[in-house]
This record gives C-alpha cells, structure tokens and sequence, in this order.
C-alpha cells in the first residue's frame, strides 16, 4: 500500500447518492465511504445498504476505497463489517481504538469472516489512549492485515483540550508531538499515515499551510472534508517536475557500470548514497499513479 500515493483521502458520507456518484470522477487517490460520523442514527441502515449497492457497480476505478465502519461497540459495527468484506473494499477503517488488545479483536472478526487477505485494517488515532499506546498498536502492522493510522484531529481537539487551527495561529502546536509520534510508529513498522481534516474549506492559504505542514512532518497524505480541499492537496503532496528529473537521474547513474559496486556517488556537485536511489525509485513509482 505505501508504493500507491494518497495525498488526498476524501471523506464522503455513505448515505448521500449524489456525493458517491461525484466520487467517480473526483481526482482524490483514495475515498473514505462514511457509515459513522457522517451518517445520523436513522439513517445507519440504509447508508450501509446504499453504499452496497454502489461498490458492486465498481465504480471506482484506481481509487483506493476505504470503508469507515462504526465503532466495535456500536450497534451497526457487526453489519456495517459484514458489509464491508463482502464489498472487498481495499481498506476497513474503524474509529475509536484504545489499545492494542482493541486492534487484536477487530482483526480477529475480519478474519473470522474469511476477507480477502488484501483487505488492509486501518485505525484511527482519536483519542488519548490511543496515543498513549501508539506503539503497541502500530507494531500489529508486520504481523497482521493492519496498514494504516489516520489521524481524527477534531477528536483528539476536544479529548485533549486543544483549541483548533485559527486564522491567527494556524501552526497547530499543540498537537506536533502527537503528529511526530504518529508518522514514528507507522515508520517503524511499515504503516500508512495521514494528517486530519480541515474543517475551513473555503480557507484555500489554511489548507495549504496545514498539507505542507503535515508534508514536512512526514504524513503520506492528507485526509479532506470537501472536493474543492482536493486539488491543492495534490499539489503539496505530489513530487515536482524537477524532482522527478533528478529522482530519474539518480536512478540512471547508479545503473552505469562503473557506479554498480558504489554505494555513493557525486550527481550535480553533491553525493549521493545509494538510499537516494531507493527513494528515487519509491518517488517515481508514486508518481505513475497520478501522472
């Protein structure tokens, strides 16, 4: 999952047709189809109805299909799951995790459903527990189906007291440790990570300070509330024209002969180790999906 880019994950609510019909020809990498937040009590049922009709047209292309469920506790978590392995969508994302124990258990009734060893399970990081136990709950990625933490940054705002981005005072220091804890344990053991929403969609100079934040701090991409948030994200996120020149260039030069027993080498004035080339490789193979 992390050779495919997902700068932009849109959010779209699983009961509305018109929004799902749209999200076929939105340029969002991937889709988080919502049966919970976004979706009132009295309409849980036919939401997770309405979206099963819609994955079994395939309607999606090369965009991944991510499914939030309900929490495990809830009353449409077993159906909402049913529904979602039967959908063979890419990626379960379930809400309100604690712990590891937690993660544990929801893998176990993913798998108790016989899904496709393809179906990933990603989280999402929305509470103080959750990030006490961060690393405990990454470290189930090498050994299970688990694959990605997604931060919900208007949860943690009210669990943890911290007032949310403001025109103001955009940098969002109250949560840059959380963040910088998140993107080291996906990094530690091989997990997607993306930064929250948002919420000011209308705000296009607030979107891009946050997606070039949560760039910098390492996030593969950026989790979004509206289609119009989607093209900028993209932007941020993707690699540039001259980046991709020289990410070839580095992949050509230590493919001569003379360099193929080197693990550094000079391009342009400056060295070069033969990770960049790795880089290089992981950057260019991104870039085929959203060329």
């Amino acid at each position: 999952m992390q050779n495919r880019p997902v700068r932009s994950v849109l959010y779209m609510p699983a009961s509305n047709e018109r929004a799902l019909a749209k999200a076929e020809i939105l340029p969002a990498d991937a889709l988080i189809l919502d049966l919970e937040d976004a979706i009132a009590v009295s309409q849980k049922d036919n939401a997770r109805a309405l979206l099963k009709a819609k994955l079994a047209k395939k309607p999606y292309g090369q965009k991944l299909v991510i499914i939030r469920v309900n929490s495990r506790c809830s009353d449409w978590y077993d159906d909402d799951l049913s529904m979602a392995v039967a959908a063979k969508a890419d990626v379960i994302l379930v809400p309100k995790i604690n712990n590891a124990l937690d993660v544990s258990d929801i893998l176990h009734d993913i798998n108790a459903l016989n899904a496709s060893k393809k179906i990933q399970l990603w989280v999402m990081i929305e509470t103080p527990m959750a990030l006490i136990n961060l690393y405990e709950i990454a470290a189930l990625g090498p050994v299970s189906r688990l694959g990605g933490l997604v931060l919900g940054t208007n949860d943690l705002a009210k669990e943890m007291n911290i007032p949310l981005p403001r025109a103001e005072q955009p940098d969002r220091i109250g949560f840059l440790t959380y963040f910088s804890n998140c993107v080291l344990a996906a990094r530690a053991y091989g997990l997607v990570v993306l930064d929250g929403v948002f919420n000011d969609f209308n705000n296009a100079a607030g979107l891009e300070f946050e997606a070039q934040q949560a760039k910098h701090l390492g996030f593969d991409g950026k989790t979004l509330i509206h289609p119009k948030q989607i093209d900028k994200v993209n932007d941020v996120f993707a690699a540039s024209a001259e980046e991709l020149a020289m990410a070839q260039k580095i992949i050509d030069a230590f493919a001569l002969p003379e360099n193929a027993d080197l693990g550094a080498i000079t391009i342009d004035g400056k060295m070069v180790e033969r990770l960049h080339a790795d880089m290089a490789k992981a950057m260019l193979g991104k870039a085929k999906f959203y060329a």
